[in-house]
């Protein structure tokens, strides 16, 4: 096993109530709280607790399947305002499309939640996946996937300009002299690109952070490139520790090919712990929840994620030939590649593939003792699989206590995690640098609009 001198990063994914499809089903599930705000408090206040670099709230823009899968979600900016005032480290972040918002807003929305929070905000940004939710916003299709792309970049583009309008002393309040602010520190924007357009300065003072931390997920090729060029923490899902060295190597990679340092960006994997005292104790558990699961629905799940009906095949039989689907899906194209992949190296059946896919959406399952969960985190993290994981409980609010009483400890006591934050920042917690202004040099000249953040 290697060595490295710094310490793993953890997030707390937070996903209905969990990540298990079936988990609301669960005796212990907190279901009945979704749309609860004192729900999402005690999950806040355990993530701080266990000293994690932050809480991840995810985004869906439709709602479907309400009969038997848990659906609806609260707006999580405005539900990570609201944390704000019950945190004080906790990083705080949450999924935004760049496919159906408008950047001004976006650019507003993180700015006020990175002031109200003290500097604890990021954005996870992502370009959806559905027609769907095409359809909610008026729209007949979902952008192609490549497309997709294209414009989020123009769309952090023009974020990220509109963050740096404001510089850091343009705020003055000098009520005896009358002036607010410093008029000629605050510039404003003028961009005009094939997607997006704006004029004017963000009504919002710069974040306290600069820019609140940029998060990507996605791990096809076009996602990989967006991450190297904008991202600073990715979330991802590989599902074996070669898939996840190769992935982690190739995006530090990209990053000097796009002038950055490797230690620029942060690459956290999904895990779903299903632990235990014994490892009988963790496999009970794990059947329980696999338990919930209908036979239908494992089979309509897996036909979907593929475009391919396998209502007709045994389910204890392997996944039969089908054409690729990668090339047919629209959405997350990375994902689909990593069910593939899962089912041909480790030959699983279509109730296993569909277990594994609704068990944890795609990601990694871990199913073992506290300790073993520990070894498993050390080992990928020492061998650079990852900076760190994105922790995806299965039932919560259960899981994620069962995991920061039993598993951070042994993290800490190992040297590998923080026993107290150091910081008060996310970026501090993760270790980035906080950014200065990169659209807008002195004298205040417009940069070059066809510049990137990163490069600028």
């Amino acid at each position: 096993m290697g060595t490295r001198d710094e310490q793993l990063h953890l997030g707390a994914f937070i996903y209905y109530s969990g990540h298990h499809h079936y988990g609301w089903r669960h005796p212990e599930s907190g279901a009945e709280g979704l749309f609860d705000f004192k729900f999402y408090k005690r999950l806040a206040q355990t993530a701080e607790r266990g000293k994690f670099d932050m809480m991840f709230l995810a985004d869906l823009l439709y709602v479907r399947g309400v009969e038997d899968a848990a659906s609806g979600m609260l707006e999580p900016v405005q539900l990570l305002a609201a944390l704000s005032t019950v945190t004080e480290k906790l990083g705080l972040t949450a999924t935004v499309s760049t496919t159906y918002n408008e950047p001004y807003n976006v650019a507003r929305k993180f700015a006020s939640l990175d002031h109200l929070s003290e500097g604890r905000a990021g954005w996870n940004i992502v370009t959806s996946q559905l027609d769907v939710e095409a359809y909610n916003y008026g729209r007949d299709k979902h952008p192609e996937h490549g497309l997709r792309y294209e414009m989020a970049r123009e769309f952090v583009e023009v974020v990220t300009r509109l963050w740096d309008t404001w510089e850091d002393d343009a705020l003055v309040i000098d009520r005896k002299a009358g002036v607010f602010a410093d008029g000629a520190k605050v510039q404003e924007v003028e961009y005009k690109g094939q997607w997006y357009s704006t004029k004017g300065a963000l009504n919002v003072p710069r974040p306290p952070q600069g820019y609140p931390v940029l998060i990507q997920a996605g791990s096809s090729v076009p996602g990989q490139d967006f991450a190297a060029a904008f991202g600073e923490v990715i979330f991802t899902a590989q599902q074996s520790l070669e898939a996840a060295q190769a992935f982690y190597a190739s995006v530090k990679g990209k990053l000097v090919a796009n002038g950055r340092q490797p230690d620029s960006i942060k690459i956290m994997p999904g895990l779903s712990p299903i632990i235990g005292a014994t490892q009988a104790e963790a496999q009970q558990k794990y059947k329980e929840l696999q338990d919930l699961i209908p036979s239908s629905v494992i089979v309509g799940a897996l036909s979907t994620m593929l475009n391919f009906d396998l209502s007709g095949y045994p389910i204890d039989g392997e996944l039969p030939d089908i054409p690729d689907p990668v090339e047919a899906t629209n959405g997350m194209k990375s994902r689909v590649q990593l069910i593939m992949d899962m089912a041909r190296k480790e030959r699983l059946s279509i109730q296993d593939l569909g277990g594994r896919l609704i068990g944890a959406r795609g990601h990694m399952q871990f199913v073992g003792t506290y300790g073993e969960l520990a070894d498993f985190l050390q080992h990928w993290f020492q061998e650079y699989a990852c900076d760190g994981f994105n922790i995806m409980p299965p039932v919560l609010p259960g899981n994620l206590d069962e995991f920061v009483d039993h598993v951070v400890p042994i993290l800490q006591q190992r040297g590998l995690f923080r026993k107290e934050y150091t910081g008060s920042t996310l970026r501090e917690h993760l270790g980035l640098e906080r950014p200065g202004l990169r659209h807008f040099q002195a004298g205040h000249e417009r940069a070059d609009a066809s510049a990137s953040p990163a490069a600028t």
